[in-house]
């Protein structure tokens, strides 16, 4: 899963480059993905996700736990 939010499930999207002289040209989007390893303390164990800036707010606010249980009933999350 290159280039995907393992939590909120944010993709690559894409738009346009517009010039002065208003000439459009395809471009991406890309999402602003780091990959970090969480401590779930339930299953005493370590996991890497490739997780966006915004999913990580959401970790720090809810904990990793709430929110890998909600990602793996979307079905975002594998692991």
């Amino acid at each position: 899963m290159s280039r995907v939010c393992q939590i909120t499930g944010k993709r690559t999207s894409v738009g346009n480059n517009v010039s002065k002289a208003n000439n459009k040209t395809k471009r991406k989007f890309y999402p602003n993905l780091h990959t970090k390893k969480f401590y779930i303390p339930e299953e005493d164990k370590w996991i890497t996700l490739k997780v966006s800036t915004t999913a990580l707010r959401t970790i720090n606010k809810k904990g990793i736990s709430a929110v890998l249980r909600k990602a793996r009933k979307k079905g975002n999350v594998i692991v």
